[in-house]
């Protein structure tokens, strides 16, 4: 969609949680087409008295709907045809229609693709969802190798990858410790000990 790549972090944003405060009582929308798009708007509505969900021609159930409604989401059911920037700021969306709908900024659900091409070629299991599975340490199904973060959890920011991480790192720290002292022994037992 024209602007969302240029606009991307400044007032097209996509978490409510890292973003909301920063435009917290402005008119904010909510671009569709995604089964998360209702959730999305649903936490943006608390950052807002003015959400408008654009639902970019996506069928909307009526449950949804009263749902939107009933939290007082503002619904636009056109397509929606591109961002409207003046001055290096988001004004609106602009409909497929030609009406443009004020905004001061707009939220999207990205869609969020495993990025475990080098796992999945060592031979990793994955989940049904394409990403990587690991225990509770990191541990994938090949063993010696650990990942964390965004090739295993689709969820983990960046405070999440990095306690994932270090959890995975104490795992391979004491892996490599348990190594070392087998190999310790077979010396000691060969009479080659220091």
């Amino acid at each position: 969609m024209p602007g969302v790549r240029e606009r991307w972090g400044i007032d097209l944003l996509h978490c409510p949680h890292c973003h909301g405060y920063e435009v917290r009582d402005q008119p904010l929308g909510v671009l569709g087409g995604s089964p998360e798009s209702l959730t999305h708007a649903l936490l943006i509505r608390q950052w807002s008295e003015d959400v408008v969900l654009f639902a970019d021609g996506a069928t909307l159930a009526a449950e949804q709907r009263e749902k939107l409604i009933a939290a007082a989401i503002g619904i636009v059911d056109d397509d929606v045809a591109r961002l409207v920037v003046e001055g290096d700021h988001l004004i609106g969306v602009e409909l497929a229609n030609g009406h443009v709908v004020p905004r001061s900024a707009v939220f999207v659900r990205p869609d969020l693709a495993p990025n475990g091409a080098l796992l999945t070629d060592l031979g990793c299991a994955v989940h049904d969802n394409g990403w990587v599975t690991v225990d509770q340490t990191g541990e994938t199904s090949v063993a010696g190798v650990w990942a964390a973060g965004n090739a295993t959890n689709p969820r983990a920011q960046v405070i999440t990858a990095a306690g994932e991480g270090s959890s995975a790192a104490i795992a391979i720290n004491n892996d490599l410790t348990e190594e070392d002292a087998e190999h310790a022994v077979i010396r000691y037992r060969l009479g080659l000990h220091a």
